[in-house]
Protein backbone atom coordinates (compact mmCIF):
# COMPACT_ATOMS: atom_id res chain seq x y z
CA UNK A 1 0.00 0.00 0.00
CA UNK A 2 1.68 3.37 -1.37
CA UNK A 3 1.83 6.32 1.38
CA UNK A 4 3.46 9.58 1.37
CA UNK A 5 7.63 8.77 1.91
CA UNK A 6 9.45 9.35 4.42
CA UNK A 7 13.09 8.68 4.49
CA UNK A 8 16.22 9.33 6.01
CA UNK A 9 16.81 12.08 3.38
CA UNK A 10 14.15 14.18 4.22
CA UNK A 11 15.34 14.46 7.68
CA UNK A 12 18.60 14.86 6.95
CA UNK A 13 21.40 17.46 7.38
CA UNK A 14 23.73 17.41 3.64
CA UNK A 15 25.78 20.34 5.08
CA UNK A 16 28.22 18.51 7.25
CA UNK A 17 31.48 19.03 9.12
CA UNK A 18 33.92 15.89 8.89
CA UNK A 19 37.96 15.47 9.48
CA UNK A 20 40.45 13.52 7.52
CA UNK A 21 42.00 10.67 9.27
CA UNK A 22 45.42 12.58 9.90
CA UNK A 23 43.51 15.13 11.70
CA UNK A 24 45.04 16.17 15.32
CA UNK A 25 43.50 15.51 18.79
CA UNK A 26 43.37 19.18 19.37
CA UNK A 27 42.04 19.98 15.98
CA UNK A 28 39.30 17.67 16.87
CA UNK A 29 38.28 18.79 19.32
CA UNK A 30 38.60 22.50 18.19
CA UNK A 31 36.38 21.44 15.06
CA UNK A 32 33.59 19.82 17.59
CA UNK A 33 33.48 22.94 19.63
CA UNK A 34 33.22 25.15 16.50
CA UNK A 35 30.41 23.42 15.23
CA UNK A 36 28.82 22.53 18.22
CA UNK A 37 28.77 18.70 17.07
CA UNK A 38 29.27 15.78 19.44
CA UNK A 39 31.02 13.07 17.04
CA UNK A 40 32.73 13.48 13.36
CA UNK A 41 32.69 11.81 10.30
CA UNK A 42 36.34 10.61 9.16
CA UNK A 43 37.07 10.69 5.58
CA UNK A 44 39.70 8.75 3.32
CA UNK A 45 40.34 9.97 -0.37
CA UNK A 46 37.53 12.16 -2.00
CA UNK A 47 34.68 11.88 0.91
CA UNK A 48 34.41 8.10 1.40
CA UNK A 49 33.65 7.61 5.43
CA UNK A 50 35.82 5.58 7.32
CA UNK A 51 35.00 6.00 10.61
CA UNK A 52 33.56 7.93 13.34
CA UNK A 53 35.17 10.16 15.86
CA UNK A 54 32.63 11.18 19.16
CA UNK A 55 33.48 12.80 22.41
CA UNK A 56 33.89 9.11 24.03
CA UNK A 57 36.65 8.63 21.87
CA UNK A 58 38.46 11.79 23.11
CA UNK A 59 37.72 11.39 26.85
CA UNK A 60 39.87 8.58 28.07
CA UNK A 61 42.89 10.96 27.36
CA UNK A 62 41.44 13.07 30.13
CA UNK A 63 39.73 10.00 31.97
CA UNK A 64 43.36 7.99 32.57
CA UNK A 65 45.42 11.03 32.61
CA UNK A 66 46.84 10.65 36.78
CA UNK A 67 46.01 7.35 36.49
CA UNK A 68 48.68 4.11 37.27
CA UNK A 69 49.44 2.47 33.88
CA UNK A 70 49.58 -0.67 36.05
CA UNK A 71 46.18 -0.43 37.01
CA UNK A 72 44.84 0.59 34.11
CA UNK A 73 46.36 -3.00 32.60
CA UNK A 74 44.47 -4.76 34.66
CA UNK A 75 41.32 -3.02 34.30
CA UNK A 76 40.68 -4.85 31.17
CA UNK A 77 39.57 -1.45 29.29
CA UNK A 78 43.13 -1.71 27.01
CA UNK A 79 40.87 -0.20 24.02
CA UNK A 80 40.01 2.86 26.17
CA UNK A 81 43.65 2.85 27.22
CA UNK A 82 44.87 2.72 23.67
CA UNK A 83 42.54 5.92 22.57
CA UNK A 84 44.38 7.34 25.74
CA UNK A 85 47.69 7.30 23.75
CA UNK A 86 46.19 8.43 20.27
CA UNK A 87 46.77 11.49 18.35
CA UNK A 88 45.26 11.19 15.10
CA UNK A 89 41.29 11.01 13.97
CA UNK A 90 42.80 7.64 12.21
CA UNK A 91 43.71 6.19 15.76
CA UNK A 92 41.00 7.77 17.74
CA UNK A 93 38.20 6.92 15.57
CA UNK A 94 35.19 4.16 16.08
CA UNK A 95 35.66 1.76 12.67
CA UNK A 96 33.80 0.40 10.53
CA UNK A 97 31.53 3.45 10.73
CA UNK A 98 27.84 2.14 11.09
CA UNK A 99 26.26 4.87 8.27
CA UNK A 100 22.64 4.85 6.82
CA UNK A 101 21.52 5.44 2.95
CA UNK A 102 19.84 8.34 2.30
CA UNK A 103 16.55 6.27 1.13
CA UNK A 104 16.55 4.06 3.98
CA UNK A 105 13.22 4.74 6.41
CA UNK A 106 13.46 6.64 9.53
CA UNK A 107 12.55 3.66 11.48
CA UNK A 108 15.54 1.88 9.85
CA UNK A 109 17.81 4.66 11.49
CA UNK A 110 15.84 4.68 14.59
CA UNK A 111 16.82 1.18 15.12
CA UNK A 112 20.25 1.38 14.07
CA UNK A 113 20.42 3.99 16.57
CA UNK A 114 19.14 2.47 19.58
CA UNK A 115 20.98 -0.99 18.72
CA UNK A 116 24.37 1.02 18.74
CA UNK A 117 23.42 3.76 21.48
CA UNK A 118 24.89 6.46 19.04
CA UNK A 119 23.54 9.77 18.15
CA UNK A 120 24.45 10.69 15.01
CA UNK A 121 24.31 8.62 11.95
CA UNK A 122 26.74 9.60 8.49
CA UNK A 123 24.31 9.35 5.19
CA UNK A 124 26.73 7.73 2.35
CA UNK A 125 25.64 6.22 -1.05
CA UNK A 126 26.42 2.94 -2.62
CA UNK A 127 30.34 3.66 -3.02
CA UNK A 128 30.26 4.66 1.11
CA UNK A 129 31.28 8.71 -0.34
CA UNK A 130 29.46 11.55 2.73
CA UNK A 131 25.80 12.25 1.54
CA UNK A 132 24.87 14.02 4.84
CA UNK A 133 24.02 13.51 8.27
CA UNK A 134 21.43 12.36 10.46
CA UNK A 135 20.74 12.99 14.11
CA UNK A 136 18.37 11.73 17.00
CA UNK A 137 16.95 15.01 16.85
CA UNK A 138 16.17 14.84 12.86
CA UNK A 139 14.38 11.94 13.61
CA UNK A 140 11.97 13.00 15.60
CA UNK A 141 10.69 15.86 13.26
CA UNK A 142 8.87 13.41 11.39
CA UNK A 143 6.33 14.21 14.78
CA UNK A 144 6.17 18.21 13.89
CA UNK A 145 3.58 17.29 10.94
CA UNK A 146 0.35 18.56 11.56
CA UNK A 147 -2.64 16.92 12.56
CA UNK A 148 -4.48 17.84 9.22
CA UNK A 149 -1.34 16.15 7.41
CA UNK A 150 -1.92 12.92 9.36
CA UNK A 151 -5.09 12.83 9.01
CA UNK A 152 -5.27 13.12 4.65
CA UNK A 153 -2.64 10.77 4.63
CA UNK A 154 -4.68 8.32 6.96
CA UNK A 155 -7.65 8.71 4.88
CA UNK A 156 -6.41 8.61 1.67
CA UNK A 157 -3.65 5.74 2.14
CA UNK A 158 -6.08 4.01 4.41
CA UNK A 159 -9.88 4.47 4.92
CA UNK A 160 -10.25 4.87 1.57
CA UNK A 161 -8.33 1.98 0.32
CA UNK A 162 -8.67 -1.08 2.58
CA UNK A 163 -12.98 0.02 3.59
CA UNK A 164 -13.42 0.39 -0.88
CA UNK A 165 -17.61 -0.22 -0.35
CA UNK A 166 -18.48 2.59 1.88
CA UNK A 167 -15.27 4.90 3.15
CA UNK A 168 -17.47 7.39 4.31
CA UNK A 169 -18.66 5.13 7.36
CA UNK A 170 -15.45 5.47 8.73
CA UNK A 171 -14.39 9.02 10.18
CA UNK A 172 -10.69 10.18 10.70
CA UNK A 173 -10.28 12.68 13.49
CA UNK A 174 -6.57 13.06 14.47
CA UNK A 175 -5.51 15.21 18.28
CA UNK A 176 -1.93 15.99 18.81
CA UNK A 177 -0.47 13.35 16.63
CA UNK A 178 -3.01 10.71 17.91
CA UNK A 179 -5.65 8.97 15.23
CA UNK A 180 -8.97 8.55 16.43
CA UNK A 181 -11.10 6.54 13.94
CA UNK A 182 -14.99 6.79 14.78
CA UNK A 183 -18.00 4.77 12.53
CA UNK A 184 -19.21 1.31 11.00
CA UNK A 185 -17.31 -1.41 9.34
CA UNK A 186 -18.12 -4.60 7.65
CA UNK A 187 -15.30 -6.84 9.67
CA UNK A 188 -13.57 -5.98 12.82
CA UNK A 189 -11.39 -8.65 11.82
CA UNK A 190 -9.68 -5.80 9.81
CA UNK A 191 -8.87 -4.04 13.22
CA UNK A 192 -5.34 -5.66 13.92
CA UNK A 193 -4.37 -4.51 10.49
CA UNK A 194 -5.68 -0.91 10.40
CA UNK A 195 -3.80 -0.53 13.97
CA UNK A 196 -0.87 -1.78 12.17
CA UNK A 197 -0.85 0.75 9.37
CA UNK A 198 -2.49 3.54 10.86
CA UNK A 199 1.54 3.20 13.29
CA UNK A 200 3.21 2.86 10.11
CA UNK A 201 2.35 6.00 9.31
CA UNK A 202 5.56 8.57 10.04
CA UNK A 203 4.27 10.86 12.88
CA UNK A 204 1.39 9.14 14.39
CA UNK A 205 2.02 9.16 18.23
CA UNK A 206 -1.16 6.53 18.48
CA UNK A 207 -4.39 5.21 17.37
CA UNK A 208 -7.75 4.57 18.77
CA UNK A 209 -10.67 2.99 17.86
CA UNK A 210 -14.67 3.49 17.94
CA UNK A 211 -15.61 1.00 14.96
CA UNK A 212 -18.64 -1.10 15.17
CA UNK A 213 -19.53 -3.64 12.90
CA UNK A 214 -22.97 -3.39 11.09
CA UNK A 215 -25.58 -4.46 13.16
CA UNK A 216 -23.42 -3.72 16.28
CA UNK A 217 -22.74 -0.81 18.79
CA UNK A 218 -19.66 1.00 18.13
CA UNK A 219 -17.57 0.68 21.36
CA UNK A 220 -14.82 2.13 22.31
CA UNK A 221 -11.71 0.23 23.02
CA UNK A 222 -7.87 0.38 22.75
CA UNK A 223 -6.70 -0.65 19.78
CA UNK A 224 -5.59 -4.38 18.70
CA UNK A 225 -1.93 -4.87 20.19
CA UNK A 226 1.11 -4.30 17.02
CA UNK A 227 1.83 -8.14 15.63
CA UNK A 228 5.14 -8.46 16.54
CA UNK A 229 5.61 -11.74 15.43
CA UNK A 230 6.79 -10.55 12.24
CA UNK A 231 4.46 -12.18 10.02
Amino acid sequence: MARTPHSVSDVMTQTVVAIGQDARFKEIVETMEQWQVSALPVLAGEGRVIGVVSEADLLPKEEFRDVDPDLLQRSQRLEALRKAGALTAGDLMSAPALTVHAGDSIAQAARAMAQRSVKRLPVVDAQGMLQGIVSRSDLLKVFLRSDEDLATEVRTEIVDRLFTEDPKEVRVAVTDGVVALHGRIRDRALLPLVARLVRAVEGVVDVTFDLGADGEPGAEEEPPAPDDSGT
